[in-house]
């Protein structure tokens, strides 16, 4: 067995300065003067820790419904006792204003959840026109940005987001296992008329605002990862120094060279509208027909769907890092294997299409 580096080992716990320096980290990346809990768990336990802290017994809910993540959300809140209305569209398709226009009017909802970007299934909704419909009526806001941070725009403040939700293990090329969460005032005040939010729980939103947010911040409540918190520092400074706008650019690029390269081989994309609707994340592309999933030289940043989509998908996961040409023009070499055909004509379009996006 291999020796771990020695900068992995023996390392001091996280100081306040650390902690307090994470948390601005995470305000520029959201652009919001919001509080920024750090919370010690990979994304889907800070999720759950928001669903729980928001719902409550009678409390209307709307949950937009896009993938499996949007699915998972809106159980929690059902367990939690909240009248929840999912607006459910197939998972090859995106949510759409009208729709949920619609919804509100009907069900008059006080929370409103949505996923930005679905990395599953290759979809990114509407999200600022979503979060203007749920706000005019009056709604608190929930957004689960994870797949989105550092692939699109997360204006937190512009867009008037209540609470969001990132991680760092997608485009922002960072560790699983320390997330942030954004929390407006009104986001407080809401859950603190919520007497089932978890308290005194490792689920709690309002143990970490008051044991540390809203001290004199010389104490760290509990022992912090640290390992990872100092990894999110690291992938959060490295993705500010390039630029927000041109991480986000290289995304949007890699996407729009995915897709026009799996059209000159003749491979459909997941997303029926695409390229509207599809996320600059993670690129899903439908498993040819005259192919089965053991045929494709999975690799790179090839892979299958996720559960019941494992043999209908092709995730193209240009993410993070693999946000490059070279990362794209590999996946569509390992396609044209699949397809059983040269791949020049493929790499051309993709090398059109990337210096053709702004």
């Amino acid at each position: 067995m291999s020796t771990p580096p020695l900068d992995l080992l023996d390392q001091p716990p996280l100081t306040p300065e650390e902690l307090t320096h994470l948390e601005d980290l995470g305000r520029r990346i959201l652009s919001t003067a919001d509080d920024v809990v750090a919370f010690q768990a990979e994304a889907i336990l800070a999720l759950e820790a928001v669903a729980r802290s928001v719902a409550a017994p009678g409390r209307r809910a709307l949950n937009v419904v896009t993938g499996p993540y949007g699915a998972v959300f809106g159980g929690w809140m059902r367990e939690m006792g909240a009248d929840v209305l999912d607006v459910v569209s197939p998972f090859d398709s995106v949510a759409t204003a009208d729709a949920v226009a619609t919804a509100i009017a009907q069900h008059r909802p006080e929370v409103v959840a949505l996923v930005q970007a679905e990395a599953a299934t290759g979809g990114s909704n509407p999200t600022a026109d979503i979060i203007a419909l749920a706000r005019a009526a009056g709604a608190l806001t929930v957004l689960d940005a994870v797949a989105a941070i550092g692939a699109e725009p997360v204006p937190v403040d512009a867009w008037g987001v209540d609470i969001a939700v990132i991680g760092g293990q997608k485009a922002l090329a960072g560790p699983a296992g320390v997330s942030l969460v954004s929390v407006s005032d009104a986001a407080w005040r809401l859950i603190d008329r919520t007497p089932s939010a978890p308290r005194g729980s490792s689920l709690s939103l309002t143990d970490w605002r008051d044991g540390w947010l809203r001290t004199d911040r010389t104490a760290i409540p509990g022992l912090p990862s640290w390992l990872e918190s100092r990894a999110l520092v690291q992938a959060l400074e490295r993705v500010l120094d390039e630029g927000l706008d041109a991480v986000n650019l290289r995304h949007r690029r890699a996407a729009a060279a995915t897709l026009a390269g799996a059209h000159a081989l003749g491979i459909a994309p997941w997303q029926t509208a695409a390229p509207r609707g599809a996320a600059p994340v993670v690129t899903a592309l439908r498993t040819p027909t005259t192919a089965e999933p053991s045929d494709v030289p999975w690799g790179g940043v090839l892979s299958p769907g996720n559960g019941a989509l494992r043999d209908a998908i092709i995730r193209v996961n240009h993410v993070g890092r693999a946000a490059s040409l070279e990362a794209v023009s590999d996946a569509l070499v390992r396609l044209a294997e699949t397809r059983g055909t040269d791949p020049g004509a493929a790499i051309e379009a993709a090398h059109r299409a990337w210096h053709a996006t702004s």
